[in-house]
């Protein structure tokens, strides 16, 4: 198919405008997992050695909540951008709980995340009422936010605003 160019008034939202990405992945028989992201070069996830891995990546779940943090900052800056509000930068802090009963087997405790807590600093001298409504919005939009939410993980946000 040859490439397109329209305006901005013929694109039409009511149909699906679907993106396909892909990796490939390998594994060694360890905990250790080799993840090919193509241009964007090579990922490992593992354990730490206390747990049976070599520690040379984070854990699944630490690149879960890493990849929260990198979708909520490039949907934050996408829609501050539209809705402009200038900011500086933000430093994210996020931690998760699990109960570890789950992956061990326990059919009645869910194998992933209880909570997440993320706090999210911004930099930016913008009105908090414009923060607010832009956080709304980014919240909406955010893939891997409405991911955990829509997997009725507790998921506690918070937008600080820093002048600097």
């Amino acid at each position: 198919m040859a490439s397109q160019v329209i305006s901005e008034e013929q694109l039409d939202l009511s149909k699906p405008i679907v993106r396909k990405k892909a990796i490939s992945a390998k594994n060694d028989g360890s905990l250790r997992t080799e993840i090919d992201c193509g241009e964007f070069g090579i990922l490992v996830t593992d354990e730490p050695a206390p747990h049976g891995g070599t520690g040379t990546g984070p854990s699944p779940l630490q690149a879960v909540l890493g990849a929260l943090c990198g979708c909520e900052s490039v949907t934050f800056s996408r829609t501050a951008k539209e809705m402009g509000l200038n900011y500086r930068g933000i430093e994210f802090e996020a931690m998760y709980t699990i109960d570890i009963r789950g992956r061990m087997g326990e059919r009645s405790v869910r194998p992933h995340f209880q909570t997440v807590r993320v706090q999210a600093n911004v930099l930016t001298d913008a009105s908090e009422e414009l923060l607010r409504e832009v956080v709304d919005e980014t919240e909406a939009r955010c893939p891997v936010f409405n991911l955990l939410r829509d997997a009725n993980v507790k998921v506690e946000m918070l937008w600080v605003r820093k002048h600097g």
